[in-house]
């Protein structure tokens, strides 16, 4: 990995001016700048020092935005080499009357990754932006072109996305099927943002050249070097995300549409709890806390969210009427194979994660809550023979372990006549509706409430699971293919699309297929 020194960075006048500059993560600045339309400050476009014949820069990995409010987000890149992030911001398409930002320096301890936090921004509308880096010569990269739309001031329609798990078990990117093609459905349905619900890159699923499928046709994965193994060291983990983005699809969607992330299992390794020693022979690093503290950090680079550190849990306001609570159901969890205890403290969340729900539902003025949790509430996931992933034990009877902690959320909510609360979820690899009423429930102290299932999105399509009846819920729709492992060239593979109407204030579902085929549908009223 190419180093770069102090001495080199004052040379070519990169160091200060440099807001939130984080040690250890990618390179982060926030920005105001004048409003939008009014005077642009920083670099003349293709300039360089003088005397100075260097190489251009490269942005390698295109351009992504992501947790957009009313007024701010935040737009990410990655150079090939040391340099200045440059972002201009506009209104406009072809840019004119924006506002140019000077970003973060990007060096080898942050895989040269940058992100700019865009303040001030005008509520509701689409807006432009182009990226650029600049060399420690002088000399700037050819620019690169994203778009993103902001929330909502004001009761407006809202549209959005959901889905999850790219590039899992084995199949990767294949050019004669399409690629990542369940991307470019989603931004042809130009949603305001898309809520990326875990599994976000498959760290510990290598892939191999090619798999033949069950007809005798070969699927050929594109091969990088991180790839070719389960990722342990913090470059291979970066090489997940790296990955992804080499699909002309995917690139050209996070270029558009601004993400809401979150991370589940295989960000880290699959089925991941912390403090578990690994029973693998694959991995020459058994302990999972230093898995997930390499994983952490690579996450923390390559993804699109403001923070450079800290907790991936939190809410994002999306206007009046919708508030999106981002859950962290990894991080905090209990031991996967003790999952029948009476302890209300443990749990997937956490203490604290649990109260800042709880608090956040029962605060918010939105007309709906999403809470998007990356592990399904009411669907069986078995880990061992005696231990579950998720949320649900497996017994129908009053809560026990992990479904304690989601009882007291339910329950906190009911009594504080919170309404609009809506799951979304992925993981389980098909889609499906399910619907929990208390009336069909061991516990009754709840109000009904839907979960909605999608993905995966480019991945082994598995299902069904069997359901937990503890909560009440009940199968609307469930779309799964004939044989486990299915892979994408089947057609099982998914994603949802919400949306809110301005007007009567309703919230419709389309469950969806890879080509964008609405499979099932719902519309739900306001709630009074």
């Amino acid at each position: 990995m190419t180093s770069i020194d102090r001495r080199s960075l004052l040379q070519a006048g990169l160091v200060g001016g440099v807001l939130g500059a984080l040690p250890g993560g990618s390179a982060l600045a926030t920005g105001s700048g004048p409003a939008l339309g009014g005077p642009v400050a920083g670099p003349r476009a293709g300039s360089t020092i003088p005397g100075r014949n260097a190489a251009r820069p490269v942005l390698t990995h295109g351009v992504q935005s992501g947790d957009a409010t009313a007024d701010s987000a935040v737009v990410w890149s990655r150079a090939d080499r040391p340099g200045r992030l440059w972002v201009q911001v506009s209104r406009r398409p072809d840019l004119r009357g924006g506002r140019r930002l000077r970003g973060p320096v990007v060096t080898p301890d942050g895989d040269f990754t940058g992100k700019v936090r865009l303040r001030n921004l005008p509520s509701g509308e689409r807006l432009y932006y182009s990226v650029r880096v600049e060399s420690l010569d002088g000399v700037f990269s050819q620019p690169i072109m994203g778009q993103l739309t902001t929330a909502p001031a004001r009761r407006q329609d809202v549209s959005f996305v959901w889905t999850g798990d790219v590039v899992g078990q084995g199949w990767g990117i294949d050019p004669a099927y399409g690629g990542l093609k369940i991307f470019e459905s989603m931004r042809r349905r130009r949603p305001d943002f898309l809520l990326h619900s875990g599994d976000t890159v498959y760290a510990d699923g290598p892939l191999t050249a090619q798999v033949t499928l069950p007809d005798g046709r070969i699927w050929r994965n594109l091969m990088t070097e991180a790839k070719s193994k389960v990722a342990e060291t913090l470059q291979e983990y970066r090489g997940q995300y790296a990955y992804n983005l080499l699909d002309d699809a995917y690139k050209a969607f996070v270029a558009e549409v601004p993400q809401i992330n979150q991370w589940d299992d295989h960000e880290v390794v699959n089925n991941w709890y912390p403090g578990e020693i690994l029973d693998d022979a694959r991995y020459g690093e058994k302990r999972v806390d230093v898995l997930a503290r390499r994983a952490h950090r690579a996450y923390h680079e390559w993804v699109p969210i403001p923070s450079a550190s800290g907790p991936v849990y939190r809410k994002i306001s999306h206007g009046p009427l919708l508030d999106v609570f981002v859950l962290d159901m990894r991080t905090f969890k209990d031991r996967n194979n003790d999952v029948t205890y009476a302890d209300p403290k443990r749990g997937l969340l956490g203490r604290e994660q649990r109260e800042w729900l709880i608090r956040g539902l029962k605060d918010s003025k939105a007309t709906w809550k999403v809470i998007a949790n990356d592990l399904p509430l009411g669907t069986v996931v078995p880990d061992t023979p005696s231990g579950q992933e998720g949320v649900a034990q497996g017994e129908p009877g009053a809560p026990e372990g992990r479904e304690l902690e989601f009882a007291q959320v339910l329950q906190a909510a009911h009594r504080a006549r919170v309404s609009g609360i809506v799951f979304l979820t992925a993981d389980v690899h098909y889609s499906a509706a399910h619907h929990y009423d208390p009336a069909r429930a061991s516990v009754q102290d709840f109000t009904p409430f839907w979960e909605f299932v999608s993905g995966p999105a480019h991945a082994g399509a598995f299902g069904p699971n069997a359901l937990d009846g503890t909560f009440g819920p009940n199968t609307a729709f469930i779309h799964t293919p004939p044989v486990a492992n299915a892979s994408p060239a089947e057609g099982f593979q998914h994603f949802g699309e919400v949306r809110i109407d301005g007007r009567t204030k309703a919230l419709s579902v389309d469950l969806r297929d890879r080509d964008g085929v609405s499979l099932w549908s719902t519309t739900l009223p306001a709630p009074r």
